[in-house]
């Protein structure tokens, strides 16, 4: 009898047939990640990171609403000197201080990282590209180079398919279950490749995470007001006064980042560089692409 998942998965790929829905399903274990530490920052709270690379300059990645160190990884390929990649609070090994949490919270540990690792680049993935943001606001002159990819809209409205996303996904880790888990991020993956080699190491390697680590349901609270905090002042306003340089990316097609507030970004940053991708899922269907137009930007 298949499983849920249809035909069966390539060699090692997930099991998911037994009967028992919260036992092992992989054929064979994914391989370690790589090695990370747990770095204390000047605000007390504790974070995961893994450091790539060596030499100067040095770029920091910040991923995006559940994601991990994993996910940004590939879209620093390319770059050259240091890079640094870590967990924000709630994620991955870093701390889950007591909420409510809000984006001044996520831009402060983005700062202290980056300060820490000396770092005068920063690439931002949705709910990191809006920290970033975040922090460009309150400190103009941080970095020289930003990238600001799939950025995650500042003004406190979340879309509805962001919504669901994460409720989904944190009722399919409280559950504790394999399946739920893995069924919640299957649903994240393009159709073409969730019964591919790729796409089984992807949902292996995610499930295995998820269940180890888990995930903060305290992220929710970032949006209570809106992810600026800003009182007194617009935020695009204060992103006026930015003078780096940016290259912000976008995709049509995409329910969870329109494209129309990568579109608004561009604007309002200063000499910003736009690039727009054609269809959704990037990293899995243009991959080659978006690594090689972020290290040429942030390699100059």
């Amino acid at each position: 009898m298949r499983g849920r998942f249809g035909p069966p998965p390539p060699d090692g790929g997930p099991r998911l047939q037994r009967a028992d829905r919260t036992g092992p399903r992989t054929g064979r274990p994914t391989l370690p990640g790589p090695a990370t530490e747990l770095v204390t920052l000047p605000s007390g709270v504790r974070v995961e990171q893994l450091v790539t690379g060596a030499g100067q300059p040095a770029t920091v990645f910040a991923h995006g609403l559940a994601g991990d160190i994993s996910g940004t990884r590939p879209l620093g390929s390319g770059v050259t000197g240091r890079r640094v990649f870590f967990h924000f609070r709630g994620h991955g090994r870093s701390d889950a201080p007591p909420g409510p949490w809000s984006f001044q919270d996520l831009a402060t540990e983005l700062r202290e990282v980056a300060d820490l690792a000396g770092a005068t680049r920063a690439l931002g993935v949705s709910m990191g590209a809006a920290a970033l943001c975040r922090l460009l606001a309150d400190s103009p002159d941080r970095f020289s180079r930003v990238v600001l990819y799939l950025p995650a809209p500042l003004d406190g409205r979340r879309p509805a398919a962001s919504v669901e996303r994460l409720e989904r996904l944190l009722a399919a880790v409280e559950s504790g279950e394999a399946a739920v888990i893995a069924e919640a991020v299957e649903a994240e993956l393009p159709a073409a490749v969730r019964n591919t080699p790729a796409g089984w190491s992807f949902l292996r390697q995610r499930v295995e995470q998820l269940q180890r680590d888990g995930l903060a349901r305290e992220i929710e609270s970032v949006w209570a007001g809106p992810p600026s905090s800003f009182a007194a002042f617009d935020p695009l306003d204060r992103l006026r006064a930015f003078r780096g340089r940016a290259l912000v990316i976008g995709c049509l097609g995409d329910e969870v980042h329109p494209v129309a507030w990568a579109e608004r970004l561009a604007e309002v940053l200063p000499g910003a560089e736009l690039e727009v991708f054609d269809r959704p899922a990037v990293l899995w269907n243009n991959r080659r692409e978006l690594r090689d137009r972020i290290s040429f930007f942030l390699n100059q």
